[in-house]
């Protein structure tokens, strides 16, 4: 005998929903009860850290627009870590570039703090943002030879300024006196990269006690809107893949998700997030490790790459230490994404169960579009490689991992996309 959909429905489907329903709770319970405590240790006293090893830090950062967070809590968060490491173990750098507010004016006193409790300091304040226009608006001759850092325009037929290349400069000059000091007998053991985040000493030094400082670089993660991540650009799993979803546990990658769901140092091609240490080594070497963006006719064909992954790259001590991720060291871009993400237990009980049935759900679509852009960029290395100039060395960029199908250049107050 045929049963209706009215039969079915009061008989079966009520019965079914129960079941589902009940497996989704376990599930549910399982997975809030399976969060690791994020709790972190109590702050050893400073003697501790002088007594250890590796702990003179090379303390650097670049500054655009960033006067708000610097008040609030940047500026105090540098001081108090400083004082914690004490003087003579620290160098700061920063440089500032086409602030629209009172960027300058912020930095110049953190300088003075830090010059009143005898902090060495390299503190540059660049060009106004209306010099910075005119930078930008100076475009090469188009009939002249192709200078570097410029790509082409076909829509407004002119050259524009490329944006990673910029701030690989930028970034290349708050590095330069880490070059100066060791010439005055200074070396650092640490080079310490600082977002304009919130953050507070005990982060830095989880970060530097990551995996008992045997390390290549390793990086916090940050926050703009939590729970959702904020690096994309930058991240990638140690299979070289772009992260999952911005929930937790966020990655593609089978054994970078499971050190995620542990909550122990996370395996990673690349990462900048917000804040990253890195073992001073290569920055000493000779050809020194620099930042850099992919070279102008790769970019030509439409890819771009941070110049954040590209370092990690590009640094000979990331195959052989390897490059991490801490899930317990979160930091903010603002104070309350700060707050909220310092909690004992991250993600909330809520957000766990979401981040984990979002990042099942969208897995396949994922898997999907990663697999056709990886196919995009490959294709578009190889007719690169291909391309190149006849008694020339053979093309080859290292940083394939950290490529993505876009084009970036300098514009108005900002940056766009071509």
């Amino acid at each position: 005998m045929i049963v209706t959909y009215r039969r079915f429905r009061r008989t079966y489907l009520r019965r079914i929903l129960y079941v589902l329903f009940f497996f989704l709770l376990i599930d549910a319970l399982h997975l809030i009860n399976s969060r690791p405590d994020t709790r972190r240790s109590t702050l050893k006293p400073r003697a501790a850290v002088h007594q250890s090893p590796n702990n003179s830090v090379f303390i650097v950062s670049v500054h655009r627009n960033t006067e708000k967070i610097q008040r609030e809590a940047w500026n105090e968060a540098v001081l108090g870590l400083v004082d914690y490491l004490g003087a003579p173990n620290v160098h700061f750098s920063a440089v500032e570039s086409g602030s629209q507010e009172g960027t300058k004016d912020a930095l110049m006193e953190l300088k003075e703090s830090l010059d009143a409790r005898g902090v060495t300091n390299d503190i540059s304040l660049g060009m106004t943002v209306w010099e910075q226009l005119d930078e930008i608006d100076a475009r090469p001759d188009p009939t002249a030879p192709r200078e570097p850092g410029w790509i082409w325009n076909t829509r407004e037929d002119q050259f524009e300024l490329r944006r990673i290349p910029y701030l690989s400069r930028v970034r290349n000059q708050a590095m330069a006196p880490l070059k100066l000091l060791e010439e005055q007998g200074r070396r650092f053991d640490k080079v310490l990269w600082l977002n304009d985040v919130v953050f507070d000493t005990q982060d830095i030094i989880t970060l530097f006690e990551t995996r008992d400082g045997d390390y290549a670089a390793v990086c916090s993660m940050d926050f703009k809107a939590a729970p959702l991540y904020y690096d994309t650009f930058a991240l990638r799993d140690d299979m070289g893949l772009k992260t999952g979803s911005l929930y937790w546990p966020w990655f593609q990658s089978p054994l970078s998700k499971e050190a995620a769901l542990r909550n122990e140092p996370i395996p990673v091609v690349s990462c900048w997030n917000g804040i990253v240490v890195f073992d001073s080594a290569p920055y000493y070497a000779n050809p020194p490790l620099q930042f850099r963006g992919i070279d102008d006719s790769l970019a030509d064909l439409h890819l771009e790459g941070s110049e954040c992954c590209l370092i990690h790259a590009d640094n000979y001590l990331s195959s052989q230490k390897g490059v991490w991720l801490n899930p317990n060291v979160r930091v903010g871009y603002n104070v309350k994404a700060y707050n909220k993400i310092k909690k004992a237990y991250f993600p909330s009980a809520f957000w766990t169960v979401v981040g984990a049935w979002t990042n099942r759900i969208v897995s396949w679509r994922v898997g999907i579009q990663t697999n056709l852009e990886t196919r995009v960029v490959r294709k578009r290395l190889e007719q690169w490689a291909a391309e190149a100039p006849k008694g020339q060395p053979p093309r080859y960029e290292p940083g394939e991992a950290c490529l993505i199908n876009e084009m970036q250049i300098m514009w108005s107050n900002g940056w766009k996309h071509l």
